[in-house]
């Protein structure tokens, strides 16, 4: 039997814990409506003595947690990264010492963040929500991040993308203990499509906004408001009291990505939104959103999103 470990952070997400018990459980069920013995054995740590009575799973306080197989972190909110983190961080000494013995570890859309800040992530593969990977390349460089991917397995340590990812990671997690047959019966329970790989076309440009440098505002500003006609960088600082080489390097420390980029970004969030809202045609929505080479846009559309616009729109337009 497989000793299940599910941290409950502070600031955790209700939906996160939910979906993870709900699919070891109905595992569980499976196995004692067999007559077999339950593979999982499924406990909650806590920081603490306290008791969530989310289930009937019992609560062991940090200090008394030993002896997992498998460690599951669920995601928990982000809005102050360095506050969230620190309000876990007695969690982070134990993650160490419970790989070290050999437990696997497995984090769940943000939940990504408190592994990372662990150390344990420094040089490895991981993923998480799509929206969050800039501020998580930010914080934690030295993690190679796949943004784009639902769900990265790297030795031991395991991440998934956001929200109806966490059920990907979980597949793939029934697959490696208990066999194909029950990740595919699980899949039909839940109606999980079990062979997305990609999130990047549910990802949304959320541009950093909060800084107190004007002249990257500034450039900011211009580019959002030009993107249809802006091609070059001298175009994007014309009128700005800066260098080139000033702004690039500036921009690329506030925001995290050059200009080029971001005006590459700010386009293809103009093309989503035309293919979503929109009856325009192709050539329509590749002007509209600042291209001129239909082949140059399908091209980036494709490298940035995941699929092509006729697929995107055939995905997300509202009927």
């Amino acid at each position: 039997m497989k000793q299940i470990g599910v941290l409950m952070p502070q600031n955790f997400r209700l939906l996160s814990v939910a979906a993870i018990l709900d699919v070891f459980d109905t595992v569980n069920g499976f196995y004692c409506k067999e007559g077999r013995q339950m593979p999982f054995n499924i406990s909650l740590i806590t920081p603490d003595d306290q008791n969530y009575n989310l289930s009937e799973h019992p609560c062991i306080p940090l200090q008394k947690a030993t002896g997992f197989d498998l460690i599951l972190i669920p995601s928990f909110a982000t809005h102050d990264i360095k506050e969230c983190i620190s309000a876990n961080i007695s969690y982070l000494p134990w993650l160490n010492k419970q790989h070290q013995g050999g437990a696997e570890i497995a984090t769940f859309c943000t939940g990504a963040f408190l592994l990372a800040a662990s150390g344990l992530l420094d040089g490895k593969s991981a993923t998480t929500h799509v929206d969050a990977c800039t501020a998580f390349s930010t914080a934690f460089p030295q993690v190679h991040l796949k943004a784009d991917k639902t769900v990265t397995q790297d030795g031991k340590l395991f991440t998934s993308g956001g929200a109806t990812s966490t059920f990907h990671l979980l597949l793939h997690l029934l697959h490696l203990h208990c066999g194909k047959d029950m990740a595919v019966k699980v899949a039909k329970i839940f109606a999980i499509d079990m062979d997305r790989v990609n999130q990047s076309y549910f990802s949304t440009f959320q541009p950093v906004r909060h800084h107190n440098d004007d002249i990257v505002a500034s450039a900011q500003e211009k580019i959002e408001n030009n993107y249809q006609d802006l091609a070059t960088i001298e175009e994007m600082i014309k009128d700005i009291p800066s260098s080139r080489r000033n702004i690039v390097r500036r921009f690329k420390q506030v925001i995290g990505i050059t200009p080029i980029e971001y005006l590459q970004q700010t386009r293809i969030e103009a093309a989503k939104k035309l293919l979503e809202q929109t009856a325009q045609q192709m050539t329509e929505v590749i002007y509209n959103s600042g291209y001129n080479d239909p082949k140059a846009f399908r091209k980036v559309f494709r490298k940035s999103v995941g699929m092509t616009p006729t697929q995107y729109r055939d995905k997300f337009q509202a009927r």
